[in-house]
């Protein structure tokens, strides 16, 4: 099992007025007039008592070698499989248990959940992701409203893990695994730059290239509710005074969401997502 788990608070959020609160609305029709508010943690696990560095070479190298970023902000994924993998890496032992075990330590599917329900998260997908610096952004369409992500980080050379709206400020190590809401902004910054995603300190070499395995965890309704963000009326949203991150545009460099007001209403019953080809506020109406 995996040797050190954090947990790190995510729900002091940065909210813009006029908005008090967050929320993610959903284009899928079982939540088509529901919302969330986000996960309030971030959890983080140390990985290396079975990714070590000569591992972590050799998945590097294949990686890569899948990938294409060639400029600032790139950010390209490979598909792999656990065969991949343990071709990639055979010093370890047993890939699905081994990510699924640092899954199980954060508990996020709940107490009645055993090794299987992460197992099966595990399997279900597996990618490389590559980047040079990420710029601010959230993950919200199709089904990932109604997901965790979780990234484990191959080759992170002097990067952090930015969560401007939850205060999520994390230099990553090799070999640590991060779950998270991918509905908050999330970048790769460097340490040093004020949690801003700068181009000069990414544009060029290998030093400014960083690479993961990543996948999602597909939560239920229950399992959200146990976490403490049932899916919601978005009724009970617009009173709390919710944005809605489905729409949010965020600006790059700093995360900063652009032009707030402009979203007032975006949680109106007359406002659905479901169906829509890119999801806008106003776009899509319900009947």
């Amino acid at each position: 099992m995996p040797s050190a788990h954090r947990v790190f608070p995510a729900g002091d959020h940065r909210v813009p007025a006029p908005f008090r609160s967050f929320a993610v609305r959903s284009e899928e029709a079982q939540h088509a007039f529901d919302a969330r508010a986000p996960y309030e943690r971030v959890h983080v696990v140390d990985c290396r008592d079975f990714l070590s560095a000569e591992a972590r070479a050799s998945l590097a190298a294949e990686g890569y070698g899948r990938v294409r970023i060639e400029n600032f902000s790139d950010v390209d994924y490979a598909s792999t499989t656990l065969a991949d993998l343990c071709a990639a890496a055979p010093g370890v032992a047993d890939w699905l248990g081994s990510i699924a075990g640092a899954l199980q330590c954060t508990g996020v599917l709940g107490a009645e959940a055993d090794a299987q329900d992460y197992r099966r998260c595990v399997a279900t997908r597996i990618d490389y992701l590559a980047a040079r610096g990420a710029e601010f952004h959230n993950d919200v369409r199709g089904h990932w409203s109604r997901c965790l992500f979780w990234i484990l980080a191959i080759d992170v050379p002097d990067v952090a893990f930015v969560m401007p709206h939850a205060g999520v400020h994390w230099p990553l190590a090799p070999g640590e695994l991060v779950v998270f809401d991918p509905a908050l902004a999330h970048g790769l910054c460097r340490p040093a730059d004020g949690a801003q995603v700068l181009e000069a300190s990414f544009a060029h070499g290998d030093g400014g290239r960083q690479l993961f395995l990543t996948g999602e965890i597909p939560l239920s309704d229950a399992q959200w509710a146990a976490l403490g963000v049932p899916w919601l009326p978005v009724e009970a949203h617009a009173q709390r005074g919710a944005l809605d991150l489905t729409v949010a545009e965020f600006d790059g460099r700093t995360g900063a969401i652009r032009r707030p007001g402009d979203l007032q209403g975006c949680m109106a019953r007359s406002v659905c997502y479901v169906g829509a080809a890119e999801p806008a506020f106003g776009d899509t109406h319900g009947t």
